[in-house]
């Protein structure tokens, strides 16, 4: 018995487009968006729900994205033109990230998106300049930083006190700048953002951040400065491992939803929108990435094998030790009694994909699935090596579409150039 995802054959797969592939289930894709619309927007009145792009983006998933009738979350000028290209309504786009450039700002104001989540007085400032020069007002969110900690790898840690997102909440900061786009003529003040981290299974940052929030919120209505929206983030665990205690959707909601709507009661607020940025939870667990393997040897106490893949295409077990799981597609019946480590092709000792895993003894030419490889794999791949970034496929009851196509090595030296003394 093969591997099948989403009701298609990984072994022909592998053998259609060659490998290694990124392959995507949109049937997974689609019903963690209908878990959203259940748990979350259907449940609660005035909420909303953004993709956070950053996990995965094409124009494809613009599509699914915008079918099940959830917004975006974009950090990044190539983000917002991949919407733009999609069609993606504007108006459900938010734009996120610390350091946005004057280029960036510009598309956003020239396409009028939604909201801009601004990040620091800097941003304020740029946004501002280009409002006037354009004629535009623009509505926006201020990023703060929490000062909530987070069980989570340090560089996906983004709430702490020191992080680099954000602005804090010394009084002195955070109403200036607050009290400053209320006065504006080119910008709207709408509401606060924040986002404690990713692959959290926890919510206790969650419920911590948001208390602050709403305290921040009662004390600017003292100040009659209303606070229309409240985005209080994503970064929902999922599961890589056994190791991953995951919880459901609810366990971050209920309680969240809870203590925004019992404090704005007891305070005679006006509850503002809630929003959600889930990315990871939405596309990490309908993603796969599919190898060959080739050598196979053991160095000491070490079993290897090594598939045609690996940093370039998935930079997380190197970058912050992230831990995946793994069937040999075309052993799915056999025993998992070999323990191995599947090392990249790379030139680097970091490249180890997986360490440490029971697989059924495999051969040379045997397909290798990477489960829950959705999210920041594709997004974050690179040329290391001068290695072709691999194409993405969608898995559908059976059918299968490109949603991008494999590098070649001519698109490798496609924007290289040799001046003419060197030709000579």
């Amino acid at each position: 018995m093969n591997l099948l995802w989403d009701k298609c054959d990984t072994l022909e797969l592998a053998k259609k487009y060659g490998t290694p592939l990124y392959v995507l289930s949109e049937t997974k894709i689609r019903e963690r968006c209908r878990i959203i619309q259940d748990d979350f927007l259907k449940k609660y009145d005035n909420t909303k729900a953004v993709y956070a792009s950053k996990a995965f983006l094409t124009t494809a998933m613009c599509k699914i994205i915008e079918k099940e009738g959830l917004g975006l979350d974009v950090v990044s000028g190539g983000e917002l033109y991949t919407a733009i290209q999609a069609g993606f309504p504007m108006a459900m786009v938010e734009f996120n990230g610390n350091n946005k450039t004057i280029d960036e700002l510009e598309l956003a104001v020239n396409h009028e998106i939604g909201r801009i989540i601004v990040d620091n007085a800097y941003e304020l400032d740029l946004l501002e300049k280009i409002c006037k020069e354009k004629n535009k007002v623009m509505d926006i969110l201020f990023r703060i930083v929490p000062e909530a900690d987070t069980d989570t790898h340090e560089y996906i840690s983004t709430g702490h006190k020191s992080s680099k997102f954000g602005i804090n909440l010394l009084p002195e900061t955070i109403f200036s700048i607050i009290k400053r786009a209320v006065d504006s003529d080119y910008v709207n003040f709408k509401g606060i953002h924040f986002h404690v981290g990713s692959q959290l299974h926890d919510n206790k940052s969650h419920l911590n951040a948001i208390s602050k929030t709403l305290h921040l919120i009662k004390d600017l209505k003292d100040q009659n400065i209303t606070v229309e929206d409240m985005n209080i983030g994503g970064g929902f665990g999922i599961h890589y491992t056994d190791d991953d205690q995951v919880k459901p959707l609810a366990y971050f909601l209920e309680p969240s939803m809870k203590i925004i709507e019992d404090y704005c009661q007891e305070n005679d607020l006006e509850r503002p929108m809630i929003i959600i940025e889930p990315g990871r939870w939405i596309i990490g667990e309908a993603g796969i990435t599919l190898y060959t393997v080739g050598a196979i040897k053991t160095n000491g106490d070490k079993k290897y094998i090594s598939i045609d893949g690996g940093m370039s295409d998935n930079i997380r077990p190197s970058l912050y030790q992230a831990k995946y799981h793994a069937d040999i597609c075309n052993r799915l019946d056999e025993d998992k009694t070999d323990l191995v480590t599947v090392s990249g092709k790379f030139c680097e000792s970091s490249d180890l994909l997986i360490r440490d895993i029971y697989l059924p003894k495999a051969q040379s030419g045997d397909i290798l699935a990477v489960y829950s490889t959705g999210a920041y794999t594709y997004s974050m791949a690179c040329n290391y090596n001068k290695q072709p970034i691999p194409g993405v496929v969608l898995a559908c009851e059976g059918k299968d579409y490109v949603l991008v196509k494999k590098q070649t090595f001519s698109d490798l030296i496609r924007n290289e150039c040799i001046p003419s003394h060197l030709e000579e």
